[in-house]
């Protein structure tokens, strides 16, 4: 957090509102569903792809900004199981990007601590691709900061299938499928996910107001933030803003929110208790 506040100058927008944080309440985990990429580039009459490659910036400065805020972890959503049904060309394109952002990013991924990881269905990818997603997972392994996982090739249901699949494997081998009953521990230990907390945050930009079939085990609680800036747009400034309206959020987790004790709330509505 100080480091943040050390790399802003005072008196500026984002240094108040930073100084305006409480560094005993920042999210550990933030996920950011990252929208608006081809609707940045329409308005602006470009092809798709200018929204894809405006879209790079954001993700260095958001990477950047929790990595000096202290945040722990950091879960982008790059690439969806259903991103395979738009154009080839287009397709073609976001592999082209990612891989031009690992390299050129991967030395202020050193320089900052930073720990790169991938969740998905990665077998799939093309082998490029993989080879680069790889080499720049192993060559951060051994950093500490914060962990940002990009999910590529990521659908919700499909890691929740894999997770069954996987608990089903491992009784068929230990040979005791038959009195397997599965509880909700033995599925978050088989997430894609299961080495990180769930997310605090949930950050949505352009305004949609749906999920988008991205952690959905794992945001059963996390706090909802949209807003209806555009990824390409999405600037420090937003992230500190979805910071500090989560930490006005009374989490409750199901339970009630701390009440005043029996005999202070009868005395403050005036009850005597004589």
């Amino acid at each position: 957090m100080q480091a943040f506040l050390d790399s802003l100058m005072p008196g500026e927008t984002d240094w108040a509102l930073a100084a305006a944080l409480d560094p005993a309440r920042l999210p550990e985990h933030i996920a950011i569903i990252m929208d608006g990429n081809g609707r940045w580039a329409k308005r602006r009459s470009l092809p798709r792809v200018a929204g894809h490659k405006a879209g790079i910036g954001p993700v260095r400065s958001t990477v950047e900004s929790c990595a000096r805020l202290g945040v722990k972890v950091l879960t982008l959503y790059a690439f969806s199981v259903e991103n395979w049904k738009r154009p080839r060309a287009e397709v073609e394109t976001l592999w082209r990007l990612l891989c031009f952002y690992l390299r050129r990013e991967l030395p202020e991924l050193q320089k900052n601590d930073i720990r790169l990881e991938a969740i998905g269905r990665l077998d799939a990818l093309p082998v490029p691709v993989r080879t680069e997603l790889e080499a720049a997972v192993e060559a951060t392994s051994l950093n500490r900061g914060l962990l940002v996982n990009l999910a590529i090739n990521y659908s919700g249901r499909a890691e929740l299938v894999d997770a069954v699949n996987a608990i089903l494997e491992a009784a068929r081998r230990s040979g005791t499928l038959s009195g397997l009953r599965m509880d909700e521990d033995m599925i978050s230990a088989n997430l894609y996910t299961s080495r990180t907390p769930d997310p605090d945050l949930l950050i949505r930009t352009s305004g949609e107001m749906r999920i988008s079939n991205f952690l959905l085990w794992q945001v059963a609680y996390a706090e909802l933030y949209i807003t209806d800036t555009l990824w390409p747009d999405f600037g420090r400034t937003d992230l500190l803003n979805a910071v500090l309206d989560f930490q006005k959020r009374d989490r409750r987790f199901g339970g009630l929110s701390r009440e005043p004790a029996e005999p202070q709330l009868m005395e403050e509505l005036g009850v005597s208790l004589r």
